[in-house]
């Protein structure tokens, strides 16, 4: 009896074990396939993150080459800006220096012109002349319009001696013979009118020369010599003023 009831919880067992059998070869089936899948899943992860790292090193890379050229930039502007404003410093430089050019170019001109001969025109005639020799000739006059007669007459002999090819000079004798009749000198003025006659006779002053010798002969109480020299007007200025006035003088004379 009891051997029969061993025999058969021995046959029972390797009943159980039988069955259990493929159960436990299941349980560890199962738990290759999670570690694996741990394994796995780690391995993404671990990917990922190295992939992160990555990406975070080159977006790192990238700031910092922004930041890089991003300076470069400022540094580009900075640049910009400065030789903007040298440009705009030398500009004005260059403009005061050609405003200074043009200033002495200028200055040197107008000396130039003090010494260079300038077109000049003197009862219808036109000649050059020096500009210290018009010069002189101008003070002369203004010595005469004063009424000084001893000045002016010093002034004009000086001009015609500095001076003798001077276009002035038929001028210089017409106006020195008002001097040396203003000054009562009358036979010098005779002459100096009569130079003028003769060196000019196509002169405007010419007839008024001729009407003042014979105003100086009258002075000199010759009134044969003015009479001659007021007909010597009459025929040959007709037409003139100073010939209607030689005409009234004439008549008073008779």
């Amino acid at each position: 009896m009891t051997r029969s009831f061993q025999g058969l919880a021995a046959a029972c067992w390797l009943g159980f074990m039988l069955l259990a059998a493929p159960a436990a070869h299941a349980g560890l089936f199962d738990d290759d396939e999670a570690r694996r899948a741990i394994l796995d899943l780690r391995q993404r992860v671990q990917a990922g993150e190295d992939q992160r790292r990555t990406l975070s090193d080159q977006v790192d890379q990238l700031r910092r080459s922004l930041l890089d050229l991003n300076n470069q930039l400022e540094s580009l502007r900075s640049d910009n800006a400065k030789l903007r404003g040298q440009n705009e410093q030398l500009a004005r430089d260059l403009s005061d220096l050609q405003v200074k050019q043009k200033d002495i170019a200028q200055g040197v001109d107008d000396r130039m012109r003090k010494f260079e001969p300038q077109p000049v025109t003197v009862d219808g005639k036109q000649f050059t002349a020096d500009p210290e020799e018009k010069k002189q000739y101008d003070d002369a006059l203004d010595v005469l319009r004063k009424g000084d007669f001893p000045g002016s007459i010093a002034a004009l002999n000086a001009f015609r001696k500095r001076w003798p090819s001077s276009g002035y000079n038929d001028s210089v004798s017409f106006w020195l013979g008002n001097a040396l009749y203003g000054a009562r000198q009358y036979p010098q003025a005779i002459a100096s009118f009569r130079s003028l006659v003769t060196a000019a006779p196509d002169s405007p002053k010419a007839p008024e020369a001729l009407l003042a010798i014979a105003n100086c002969q009258a002075e000199m109480k010759d009134r044969a010599a003015a009479r001659r020299t007021l007909d010597e007007l009459l025929r040959q200025y007709p037409q003139s003023e100073a010939a209607q006035a030689g005409r009234d003088r004439l008549a008073a004379l008779k």
